[in-house]
């Protein structure tokens, strides 16, 4: 099969899908891999590397020509006229909080777009958004403590431990790896930690992994209203695969936190947690509503591309090897990488997407149309 890798354009999105050490597996599987031009320079993999290992290096163009595309985030509208008919695009979409144009074109194309964030393992988890929701999760609290700086008008407080005495006050919404990832660097800092969560069985098992010092707290209107209210920094980290988030932080909620405080939404890729939030980028990360700083940057991993990207190869390169040797077939091999197929032969076969983006008439189930 011909791969493409492809050099990514959203803002300062530094990652690569492929590292040469997984673009040398691919190829002694016997398939011929093009680099897009300096797409793995900003994570430490010039193009020497990847030519080294057998790789051949073009234009966008000549990267987007190939049976089968790895990218890190979803084309953008640039890249739409790249799309071929039975062409694989695998990579993170999110389709459910971007526009709708993106889809509409992968339907159009008849594109087999394939989501990390949707592709399930054999326990039902998410082992391509695994890697950069931990990134995403031990970043939030930096972040976090950055924009509380006086300085970047925040209300000064530090979220940490000072002569062995906690400082700051952190409100984690959501249990999953960016929440426990967030509660794992906000522990390991010092500082009063809160996480909430749906599931009450599970407050003594977070308590053994994260930490004793760990608050947790049953998720609801009225214990998230009321921890809000003199936080220093709130964490969204709700997902719903594949769904648009839910608002579990109404607007009122984000108007009786303190002036100065923080909000870093990093459930924003699938359209925010928090109803005050809309997505940002690196180069202007940061917007104040309400007196809040709201940070809600939708690539936050690729800040740290060199850590990201080796995490995301690891994880990706089986399913990247089976779709190379089997191409569609293989979603009939490996049933949590069909849970990944978002769109096929221009139908939306993820009905979580299809009715997040309300086009419920155009879903089909991915077994009618794989034989």
């Amino acid at each position: 099969m011909r791969i493409g890798v492809i050099k990514e354009i959203k803002d300062k999105e530094n990652r690569v899908a492929l590292t040469p050490h997984g673009a040398r597996e691919l190829m002694k599987a016997g398939h011929i891999v093009t680099v897009e031009k300096d797409a793995g320079l900003n994570s430490g993999y010039p193009d020497r590397l990847y030519t080294e290992a057998g790789c051949l290096i073009a234009n966008a163009s000549g990267a987007w020509n190939a049976e089968m595309v790895l990218k890190i985030k979803e084309p953008l509208e640039s890249e739409y006229g790249y799309f071929n008919e039975g062409q694989i695009i695998f990579t993170y979409f999110h389709l459910a909080g971007v526009a709708p144009p993106l889809t509409q074109n992968l339907l159009e194309k008849k594109v087999s777009a394939i989501a990390y964030e949707t592709v399930r393992d054999d326990q039902g988890g998410l082992p391509l958004l695994a890697p950069m929701s931990g990134v995403a999760g031990a970043m939030s609290v930096s972040v976090a403590n950055t924009y509380l700086a006086r300085y970047n008008d925040g209300k000064g407080a530090l979220l940490g431990s000072v002569l062995g005495i906690a400082h700051g006050k952190i409100v984690i919404i959501g249990d999953g790896i960016v929440g426990q990832h967030a509660a794992k660097a906000a522990i390991g800092n010092g500082t009063n930690t809160f996480i909430f969560t749906r599931h009450e069985e599970r407050f003594a098992k977070f308590k053994r992994m994260i930490g004793p010092d760990l608050n947790c707290v049953l998720s609801s209107d009225d214990t998230i209203r009321d921890h809000l209210k003199d936080a220093d920094a709130v964490i969204g980290s709700v997902l719903l695969p594949g769904a648009r988030a839910p608002h579990v932080v109404s607007e009122e909620m984000v108007k009786d936190m303190q002036p100065g405080s923080v909000i870093v939404d990093v459930s924003i890729d699938q359209g925010g947690c928090i109803a005050t939030s809309r997505p940002t980028s690196h180069s202007d990360p940061v917007y104040r509503l309400h007196d809040v700083t709201h940070y809600c940057v939708t690539n936050m991993p690729g800040a740290y591309p060199m850590t990201s990207t080796a995490a995301l190869t690891n994880a990706t390169i089986p399913h990247a090897l089976l779709l190379a040797e089997k191409g569609m077939d293989a979603a009939k091999i490996d049933r949590g990488l069909a849970e990944g197929v978002n769109t096929y032969k221009g139908a939306l076969t993820n009905k979580a997407v299809a009715e997040a983006l309300g086009m419920v008439d155009q879903f089909q189930a991915l077994e009618e149309l794989l034989p």
